[in-house]
């Protein structure tokens, strides 16, 4: 495609890029909320308009966005490490089925259309929008959390569907986590190790799933654009102490609020494309 060789082209993807991470950042920061779920709603309204083919816009959206998690998702399982918040027994129960539906999701991700990409993501973003708009942290199913092959299918769950949707393991593994009695701060800290487990293999298969695909946008690697991972992380890493200065001014409550509709609209969007 000639016109994504054009230097103004470049410069309107560069500051969307920025953008993008200016704002995931900002509302990991206030909401708490993973890069992924953001970023990929957001280069998925962005990609269209500067023109990128409809074919790859889904793919590329995900899998930009998991490369961006990796050094994120260091970082903050770093610091929940130091404070010994994370539950290493269920993490040492848990990641080799995650692995598996890593593997699994990655390989789905790139063998379906990008249609039915978006229906995946669109159908967990309205759950996660419900989850956020109308539940608390203290809904749970059960107590105590499974051992064995209930744990095996829950982790295999969240590698799965994380890897499909280009998130890293805090938006769907927490409430899953919370929902199965593991306490929040302990859910928080142990899903912040779920980002690493998801993210490295699933760009790995991204980066060679992507390989030779046509139409892609100049500096992309597969189905990851280097210009969104170079600009994506610092930007977002620049903007969460804004966003967690915010969540001291701003009623969270509100904002949480918001988010759910973003990304209900989104979902809504996503679900019109497919069927109109």
């Amino acid at each position: 495609m000639e016109h994504m060789s054009d230097p103004l082209w470049l410069a309107g993807l560069a500051f969307a890029m920025a953008l993008t991470g200016l704002l995931s950042g900002t509302l990991a920061g206030l909401l708490g909320v993973g890069g992924g779920i953001v970023i990929v709603p957001v280069l998925f309204n962005v990609f269209p308009i500067l023109g990128i083919p409809e074919a790859v816009q889904m793919k590329l959206a995900v899998g930009t966005s998991l490369a961006t998690i990796i050094p994120t998702s260091i970082v903050s399982a770093r610091k929940h490490y130091a404070k010994g918040a994370i539950d290493t027994a269920l993490l040492k129960a848990i990641w080799p089925s995650m692995i598996l539906g890593v593997v699994l999701g990655t390989v789905l991700a790139i063998w379906l259309k990008g249609d039915a990409l978006s229906a995946v993501f669109a159908t967990i973003a309205l759950l996660v929008a419900v989850n956020m708009g109308f539940t608390g942290v203290d809904f749970k199913i059960r107590e105590t959390t499974p051992r064995g092959p209930g744990l095996w299918g829950i982790g295999g769950f969240i590698g799965t569907v994380s890897a499909m949707m280009g998130i890293g393991g805090g938006t769907v593994g927490v409430p899953i986590l919370s929902m199965f009695g593991t306490p929040i701060r302990s859910a928080v800290a142990t899903a912040s190790v779920f980002g690493l487990i998801i993210s490295i293999p699933a760009t790995l298969g991204f980066l060679y799933g992507g390989w030779g695909a046509h139409d892609l946008p100049p500096y992309s690697v597969g189905y990851v654009n280097l210009i969104g991972f170079a600009l994506i992380v610092p930007s977002s890493i620049l903007a969460t102490p804004w966003g967690v200065h915010l969540a001291h001014t701003i009623p969270p409550l509100m904002l949480k609020r918001a988010f759910a509709i973003f990304l209900a609209i989104t979902a809504i969007r996503m679900f019109y494309a497919l069927f109109s």
